[in-house]
């Protein structure tokens, strides 16, 4: 099946979108979805008893109980819709972490992780005088576990990961992180914003303690975000932001909050958001987690093939582990953006920069790369306009 065709981004741009781990494109059904819901059913849910606002919480909570088989939890109340897998980091960060931590204790990070997953570490770690340190990466590129049994000890109270790297694409070893995690006690925090396209997860099984991902990298549109959390853990934590939705009874010095987990989601959502959401896990489920990897590791390995094959192209991979369907690749003495730039010039879109991972740019000693990232729609021709577009920026920048 060409999948390309489904994507209506795709019916009037001649362009080869290689820029997946930034944001997905969207097929017609999850548009559709957001059509119908505005055209349809659109009220503000949990405000009101007319059908509209009735039909919209309805609307929201089987989307939720949706999202809590697509990822394996338990119950209904531990799936926390916010607005980005930023936003649900922050709030472990500020509602659990915060009010958890103190000077005596120590929290760990991969060097490889999301910036949205070591600025609020570092915050909690200056507030509450606790001791950050990072796990390095070994030769292959992934976690080193011999650094982090070597870090680790019974002060080690989070231990918190970027499942995969979004830079490189690297899968790092999570179920060995959280089995070593565990023996010492420490809490479990996985980015999934990264991995959550690629294969399924089952926070159960895993028995991890949060998980955070972002809907618009798996086809839903931008503006919602879901923080999983085991319920003990959401119970503990002190509400993020407050207001309407997330209150029982408000006196006039008083408020006794709601349940989870409308306790933690204060403010109007973006229902035409999770709405989307829903659309898009159906989309996954039908196509499936099997056959979306399949593809896409077909793809990056004729990608590596072919930039291999083109003398001043550097990757920045190793062939012996698994990745997700990630190039990251620089053209020897040219900066990442003017050959992003070029080959946007020629239809080829990919990312450039330092992919909010300045720490792990610093590890691998360069200041910037470019990132070819592969999706279900993309295919052979979109390969080969990359590798024309990189011959195209060897002749202008004389490589």
């Amino acid at each position: 099946m060409k999948y390309k065709e489904l994507f209506p981004i795709f019916n009037d741009h001649d362009i080869h979108y290689l820029d997946n781990a930034a944001t997905s494109q969207k097929p017609s059904r999850v548009i559709e979805s957001i059509s119908k819901y505005y055209s349809n059913s659109n009220g503000n849910p949990g405000r009101g008893s007319h059908k509209l606002a009735i039909e919209s919480s309805a609307l929201v909570e089987g989307v939720r109980e949706k999202v809590r088989q697509f990822i394996g939890a338990r119950k209904t109340e531990e799936i926390i819709f916010t607005k980005n897998t930023t936003e649900a980091l922050n709030m472990i960060a500020y509602s659990f972490a915060l009010q958890k931590l103190t000077a005596d204790d120590e929290i760990l990070l991969g060097i490889s992780n999301h910036h949205a997953n070591i600025v609020p570490w570092q915050m909690v770690a200056q507030k509450t005088g606790s001791k950050l340190q990072y796990i390095y990466l070994d030769e292959k590129g992934q976690l080193d576990l011999s650094d982090l049994r070597r870090k680790i000890s019974n002060k080690t109270r989070i231990v918190s990961l970027s499942m995969v790297v979004n830079a490189t694409g690297v899968i790092q070893p999570y179920e060995e992180v959280l089995l070593i995690a565990k023996e010492y006690g420490a809490l479990t925090i996985f980015d999934a914003a990264q991995s959550i396209a690629h294969f399924h997860h089952n926070v159960e099984a895993l028995d991890v303690d949060f998980l955070t991902f972002s809907g618009h990298k798996i086809y839903a549109a931008m503006g919602v975000g879901v923080l999983y959390g085991k319920k003990e853990h959401l119970e503990g934590m002190s509400p993020f932001l407050f207001g309407g939705d997330m209150i029982e009874y408000v006196e006039e010095q008083h408020t006794d909050f709601a349940e989870l987990p409308h306790r933690l989601e204060a403010g109007t959502k973006d229902v035409g958001s999770i709405v989307s959401l829903g659309a898009a896990i159906d989309f996954i489920h039908e196509i499936g987690f099997e056959k979306i990897s399949q593809h896409e590791k077909e793809l990056l390995s004729l990608a590596t093939e072919k930039l291999s094959g083109i003398e001043g192209v550097e990757l920045y991979h190793n062939k012996d582990i698994d990745k997700s369907g990630v190039l990251a690749f620089n053209v020897r003495g040219v900066h990442s953006h003017d050959t992003s730039f070029i080959l946007d010039n020629y239809g080829v879109m990919v990312r450039s920069g330092h992919h909010c991972a300045q720490p792990l740019m610093k590890h691998l000693g360069i200041p910037s790369c470019c990132r070819a990232s592969f999706s279900i729609y993309n295919d052979e021709a979109d390969i080969e306009a990359l590798v024309k577009g990189l011959y195209k920026v060897k002749e202008v920048f004389s490589v």
